[in-house]
């Protein structure tokens, strides 16, 4: 399972939704999905201007769990 942390790194920088999509030009409902993490996919370039904005590293934005369900 894939973990999107964009929610805490969003209000550590003190960013709203609004002001991420502005920033990037990636669409206001993109960010909400992946705010929420009810995104199921996400593109490269998307990743690499959201780590920009809110200068990050992507193994900030992102991180691998175990999934509970599979074995």
């Amino acid at each position: 399972m894939i973990k999107i942390h964009l929610s805490t790194l969003m209000g550590a920088k003190r960013i709203t939704q609004s002001e991420l999509s502005k920033k990037t030009g990636i669409r206001p409902n993109t960010i909400n999905e992946l705010y929420h993490e009810l995104a199921d996919r996400i593109r490269f370039d998307h990743l690499e201007v959201i780590c920009k904005a809110l200068d990050c590293r992507l193994e900030e934005l992102l991180e691998i769990t175990p999934d509970k369900t599979q074995k």
